[in-house]
């Protein structure tokens, strides 16, 4: 099995300015995502930005770095230049990983990657973790999943599924059985040439009242494929605090 690992980073953050360059212990984190995901046996790693100053920098340690437009909506679309620009056969395997990221564990990417190549009947995988505490159950930044008995994904929202009934009908969180919910993981594996029709797709009302992207794929009919993550998955980093998070923990503070 091969497949490739496209980081898209983007420069412009609200909460952030400037996020793929933010210091982690001497290194822009992009480097530490870069290097997690090298790690990962891919056949190839590649940066796709829309800011010279990003292109530059990791130009400093790697030659694959991209140049992409600055109009892209999302990251799908930064991901369809990048497979225009390298020429990509359609049957290759490409994985998604988010340049915020620079704790992903690299047996995560190995695995979103297998589970999609031993998928021939899916155009996309991606995974879940176990929901721990009851507040990222009400959390609409933590967004669910439900899968069928193929470990198709069924449905991605915001809102709490599968609502239980009994328990939620109370309003006590206390009741509320965690044993049931999966958060999702926004890592994804492609067919490069499911890429294109994705983007060719139209937007789904289920995407703009969720405004979640995957759930244009499965409002047209397409699989995705899910699976538990093997290895423990930290969130991202969104804020400065998130970013002393990291820090502390790569020194060991944590």
């Amino acid at each position: 099995m091969e497949f490739i690992v496209v980081i898209p980073a983007r420069y412009a953050s609200t909460r952030l300015p400037g996020k793929p360059l933010a210091d982690i212990c001497g290194k822009p984190m992009i480097q530490h995502v870069f290097e997690q995901a090298q790690k990962s046996g891919a056949k190839a790693v590649y940066i796709a930005t829309d800011n010279a100053q990003v292109f530059e920098r990791a130009k400093a340690f790697t030659e694959n770095v991209l140049m992409t437009r600055e109009d892209h909506q999302s990251g799908t679309e930064r991901l369809a230049e990048v497979v225009e620009q390298l020429g990509l056969a359609d049957d290759t395997l490409v994985v998604n990983v988010q340049g915020d990221e620079p704790l992903l564990a690299p047996e995560n990417i190995t695995q979103v990657a297998t589970l999609l190549h031993e998928a021939q009947e899916a155009p996309m995988a991606t995974l879940s973790v176990d929901v721990t505490d009851v507040l990222e159950v009400l959390n609409p930044n933590a967004v669910k999943v439900v899968q069928d008995a193929h470990h198709n994904a069924l449905y991605f929202s915001r809102a709490s599924i599968p609502f239980q009934r009994d328990s939620m009908m109370e309003l006590d969180e206390s009741k509320i059985p965690l044993a049931h919910f999966q958060r999702h993981v926004g890592i994804y594996a492609y067919r490069a040439g499911f890429i294109k029709t994705y983007l060719a797709l139209p937007v789904s009302p289920l995407e703009g009242q969720e405004s979640l992207e995957q759930l244009r794929v499965l409002y047209h009919g397409y699989r995705i494929k899910i699976a538990k993550a093997c290895r423990p998955v930290y969130a991202g980093v969104d804020t400065p605090e998130d970013l002393k998070r990291v820090v502390e923990y790569l020194n060991g503070a944590l």
